[in-house]
């Protein structure tokens, strides 16, 4: 009886997710047009930050997804930081923004076009990867404006142990918006949609991810050093998953 109920509410809070993301871009189309560019960007990231953190808040009070990332809480007033993560699950992005009222994703340039995400990321100022040089330009200068960026270096989910090779690009960010590197650390146990699940398949449950914060990188000249550094530090103190 605990598993049928365990899995209906999975299924209704995923639906409840869908209908909520949708209504809300149904309105960021309308608002994107008509809005100042800083007013749709603060809007947007609020808004954005208000519903997932709402969401997470709904989703283990009827016990099936705990989410714990209070750990950002001290960081959410910080301009010009960026916050570096691994990348387990398709989550990852959602449970960090949640906590960062200030912070920008770097997003595949077909989920701007995405119906539930593409006119909400857009609104508020969320950057396309399609093109490397305009993606680093846009990135900082999100982060001279004061914003927060949130990137996960390993470009994809995690499907190496202890994580992937880390692409380049976030110290050249760094380096260039003269930005420091906040490292977090995203820890579960559950393969729910790590590299390769379907988004409507039932996971074990409860399903449970917390956040800790780890050191603090300083932008450095060398960033080939600099990015092979911060890969060695998360393959260190990287929990298994």
């Amino acid at each position: 009886m605990k598993r049928a109920l365990q899995t209906l509410l999975f299924y209704m809070l995923l639906a409840l997710l869908g209908v909520v993301s949708l209504a809300w871009n149904v309105l960021a189309v309308l608002l994107y047009p008509v809005l100042p560019r800083a007013t749709g960007r603060r809007l947007g990231r609020h808004v954005i930050t208000s519903v997932y953190r709402w969401y997470w808040a709904t989703t283990s009070r009827a016990g099936v997804l705990h989410v714990d990332a209070r750990a950002l809480d001290g960081l959410s007033d910080e301009p010009g930081l960026i916050v570096v993560a691994n990348h387990p699950s398709l989550l990852d992005a959602l449970i960090l923004v949640s906590r960062l009222p200030r912070s920008a994703c770097i997003m595949k340039a077909s989920l701007m076009r995405n119906v539930f995400l593409g006119a909400g990321a857009r609104l508020a100022r969320y950057i396309r990867n399609d093109s490397p040089r305009g993606m680093i330009r846009l990135a900082v200068q999100d982060l001279h404006e004061g914003g927060q960026l949130v990137l996960f270096p390993e470009g994809t989910r995690t499907v190496r142990t202890p994580i992937n090779a880390f692409r380049p690009g976030v110290t050249l960010i760094a380096k260039l918006a003269a930005a420091p590197i906040q490292t977090v650390f995203i820890d579960t146990d559950s393969p729910y949609l790590g590299k390769g699940w379907p988004l409507g398949r039932r996971p074990p449950m409860p399903i449970v991810f917390s956040v800790r914060l780890g050191e603090r990188f300083a932008p450095r000249t060398d960033t080939h050093a600099a990015l092979d550094e911060l890969e060695r530090y998360f393959a260190a103190r990287c929990k298994p998953q």
